[in-house]
């Protein structure tokens, strides 16, 4: 028999079950869920079964919360010759670890996040982006005048800045632009825009700036 699958793209399918797939349901977990079958094959789908179905119904749930810490729809499912396992993953609001490790489902594919990648997971997982992070070792001296002075300049002939700004302190205007955290600390963007050497806090920084207008037909570009 062939499996009929879910309307889903994050499905994975395996033959039989190995702990080391306690990685796949924590990258379906850190990604947007899926469904993970046993007792199939992978690349035609057909339903080969499981000879050790109910022990699986105990070991997989059991494993999944102690190692990952979530609770995850482990079914039965028969055929009219065998039996295979559906794992249902939900999406995790959390960032879920294996054993201190993050994997991440992404296509047909399983991902160790780390460096970079596993940062801007986390942060995003906790609702934050990396700009929006604060900076310990950054004061209001390592913001460039000049730099703020020349950004109201342009505000303010483009309308979208209100002159009264012009007069206020950098603190002021840093706050104004939410570049400021509830305990006084700059943020990552506030030294990207306004530092007077960025290079200092983020070594290999770059900027990259798209400007839209309209080309000679009236076309949007």
């Amino acid at each position: 028999a062939k499996l009929q699958l879910p309307e889903s793209q994050n499905i994975e399918c395996k033959e039989i079950w190995k702990d080391e797939y306690l990685k796949w349901v924590c990258g379906c977990a850190n990604a947007s869920g899926g469904y993970i079958f046993i007792g199939v094959e992978d690349e035609s789908c057909e339903i080969v079964g499981v000879d050790n179905s109910k022990r699986l119904l105990e070991d997989i749930p059991n494993k999944i919360v102690t190692t990952l810490g979530i609770v995850v729809d482990v079914n039965l499912k028969q055929t009219d010759s065998c039996s295979y396992i559906e794992i249902f993953v939900k999406p995790s609001n959390i960032p879920i670890s294996y054993k201190g490790s993050y994997h991440y489902r992404s296509g047909s594919t399983k991902q160790e996040l780390k460096g970079a990648a596993l940062q801007d997971f986390l942060l995003k997982k906790m609702g934050r982006t990396w700009d929006d992070v604060s900076i310990d070792d950054a004061s209001i001296e390592d913001i460039d005048r000049e730099s703020i002075e020349y950004f109201l300049r342009k505000g303010i002939e483009a309308q979208r800045i209100p002159e009264s700004l012009v007069s206020a302190s950098t603190e002021e205007i840093l706050t104004s632009l939410q570049l400021i955290d509830k305990k006084g600390k700059l943020k990552n963007a506030a030294i990207l825009l306004f530092g007077k050497n960025p290079l200092n806090f983020f070594h290999s920084v770059e900027f990259k700036i798209g400007r839209f207008g309209q080309d000679e037909s009236g076309a949007a570009v």
